[in-house]
């Protein structure tokens, strides 16, 4: 299938590669078009060139709302392209109120537009073993499912305009949570007199194993910290649970510490680095 695709970051390389393996054609647009060269991909001028290229879909991969509003109401906009009959489907994660208008703005052109935020990072996603909640119209996430299968392993429709959003924001809080309580355990456990190596390995088969752990605990160890999701990112997505909580006039107890803490980041000069150099404001003290 000749599909469309916006936005190569991270994640967004990591997929497009995925779905080349599965034997796909695409045709992409960048913001910064040297992020495609030499990747093989036909590379368009604009986003709505993307849409008059792509037969059925179009995927939108991008840092967050204000991105993907950009894409589809510029002048030269994935919206002004030859979009009607089409399926966007939108991997961002994006501010829950947003997306009440990406429907809106898909609908008066005539295509279908699914949020369709996934858990995961880069690796699982060069694999195929991300998880990708889906909301919107049902027919249209029937047409896409089978694609949708190729890049996750896990896949969850939860019907009503806006839960997938809010699901994924309740996710990375736990994401996030899980995270600075990693990093303040290990930078704890070193502080004692405890090795690294083996805090590590007793959290693994203790209160500690996760996935975030089995995740990151090779960059904990080797202090690599490039990044496979930034501390920008998750501040952003606690920035919008928080509002969530607000909206639903509840407490948000740990999300707001940690928001905070990934706040900290920006001040050290770390906050493009992978969200687990979070354990350097710990060990830092």
């Amino acid at each position: 299938m000749q599909l469309g695709f916006i936005g190569l970051g991270r994640l967004g390389r990591a997929i497009v590669g995925r779905l080349v393996d599965c034997g796909h054609a695409l045709t992409v647009w960048n913001r910064t078009p040297s992020r495609a060269e030499g990747m093989g991909f036909n590379i368009v001028p604009s986003p709505s060139s993307v849409a008059d290229r792509a037969e059925e879909v179009v995927f939108l991969c991008l840092s967050d709302s204000a991105a993907v509003h950009d894409v589809l109401t510029r002048e030269d906009g994935l919206l002004s392209g030859e979009v009607s009959g089409k399926i966007v489907i939108d991997l961002t994660t994006n501010h829950f109120r947003d997306v009440r208008t990406f429907y809106s703005l898909c609908d008066r052109v005539g295509c279908t537009y699914l949020e369709s935020p996934v858990l995961g990072s880069v690796i699982p996603a060069s694999k195929g073993l991300l998880t990708v909640l889906v909301s919107g119209d049902e027919a249209g996430f029937e047409r896409v499912a089978p694609l949708l299968e190729e890049i996750g392993k896990h896949l969850f429709y939860l019907g009503e305009a806006g839960l997938a959003t809010k699901m994924k924001l309740i996710n990375n809080l736990a994401l996030g949570s899980f995270m600075a309580t990693l990093a303040e355990a290990l930078a704890m456990g070193e502080r004692v007199g405890v090795g690294k190596e083996k805090v590590l390995d007793i959290l693994s088969v203790g209160g500690g194993d996760s996935l975030v752990l089995r995740a990151k605990k090779g960059k904990l160890l080797q202090g690599d910290f490039s990044p496979h999701f930034s501390s920008a990112l998750i501040y952003k997505d606690l920035h919008y649970i928080q509002d969530l909580a607000y909206e639903q006039k509840t407490p948000l107890f740990t999300g707001s510490l940690v928001k905070e803490l990934y706040a900290r980041t920006f001040r050290e000069g770390i906050d493009q680095e992978d969200f687990s150099a979070v354990y350097k404001l710990f060990r830092k003290g």
